[in-house]
């Protein structure tokens, strides 16, 4: 037998590893003859599922299958799945899993091994796993190294914005506003179409890229106004920005704030900007995270999160204006007030 029996005060216990299943568990007899009997019939129960049992003979590309007939989106699966084929569920290991992440990705850095392999991998093994066809696995995900993010303030904002309205880009200073304003992702704004905005009632609804959460976001009159500088037609199914996605903005939005003489700052960094923006206006991280679209209130706190540098900040528990407005801070946004789209 496989199994040990090990005596825990009058209680006979098992564990070991059979069929490759850790197992473990009382058998609640105080007489060791009994407790044998009790742990030879779990281990002829974990022989008979791994050949009889729902799970026997399970490839991965079941597994995606099944798992892609609850509605999620085939963005990494598909090719997790062409890579797996009928590879038997059985026999992956978690550091399979993480080589097939270098396979997959060879280029790639750690964090996108993550969220494009390690992460949806494992979720389609544990949702076979919840039905009773195979055992849940858990993967390491790979160290990531944490960049220090440097959020778009206002005075970022206006600068760009204002540049790229000389340059003759209205679009592009449109979209900067606009995701400054609403947290949205360079993706999701670039994806946004005539038909998902509304100027009178001042919404703009956000397909989420990484969440695949819809959410309403609603538009500062500022951004308004530039959308409606830049609206033309406004054919429901064309582009609000104009642009087909993350690579076509990179370049040209390098180039502008290269001509504005302000930091290089990305895209995603207006994003940034909208969390610590709001952070420091004294919003609580439960409304930044419902109003920017994150999942919750502690992401906001550990990724966003900035603590101010000014040291009299305390002078505001009793009611004295701060002396030194730090960057980012509301008394610096409130310094910035141009009004260029």
């Amino acid at each position: 037998m496989s199994l040990t029996l090990t005596k825990r005060g009058r209680i006979w216990h098992y564990s070991g590893t059979v069929a490759g299943r850790r197992l473990r568990g009382t058998t609640g007899a105080t007489e060791k003859e009994i407790a044998q009997r009790f742990a030879a019939e779990v281990e002829h129960r974990a022989w008979q599922r791994r050949f009889d049992g729902p799970g026997a003979g399970l490839t991965m590309a079941q597994t995606f299958t099944a798992y892609l007939d609850t509605g999620k989106s085939d963005r990494f699966l598909a090719k997790l799945a062409s890579y797996w084929k009928n590879a038997r569920v059985e026999g992956i290991t978690p550091e399979a899993i993480r080589r097939s992440a270098r396979m997959i990705y060879p280029n790639a850095q750690p964090a996108t091994w993550n969220r494009q392999v390690i992460v949806p991998t494992a979720a389609a093994i544990n949702y076979a796993s919840s039905l009773g066809w195979c055992d849940p696995i858990r993967v390491k995900r790979f160290t990531v190294t944490a960049k220090k993010k440097t959020p778009a303030d206002l005075a970022w904002v206006n600068a760009f914005a204002s540049q790229a309205t000389q340059d003759g880009l209205p679009h592009l200073a449109a979209l900067c506003l606009f995701m400054f304003a609403t947290g949205a992702r360079v993706g999701e704004a670039t994806a946004l179409t005539w038909a998902d905005v509304d100027l009178s009632s001042a919404i703009a609804i956000i397909s989420q890229t990484k969440t695949e959460h819809i959410r309403d976001a609603h538009l500062p009159s500022r951004v308004i106004a530039a959308l409606a500088n830049i609206g033309g037609n406004r054919n429901p199914s064309e582009l609000v920005f104009g642009y087909a996605g993350r690579g076509s903005v990179t370049k040209v939005w390098n180039n502008v704030a290269a001509r504005a003489g302000i930091e290089p700052l990305t895209p995603h960094c207006c994003r940034h900007g909208f969390a610590t923006s709001m952070l420091h206006q004294g919003f609580d991280p439960k409304t930044v995270a419902e109003r920017g679209g994150w999942k919750d209130a502690t992401t906001v706190l550990r990724t966003y999160a900035h603590a101010l540098k000014d040291k009299t900040v305390t002078d505001a528990l009793f009611d004295t204006k701060l002396t030194q407005p730090d960057c980012g801070s509301s008394a610096s946004i409130r310094n910035h007030t141009g009004n260029t789209a």
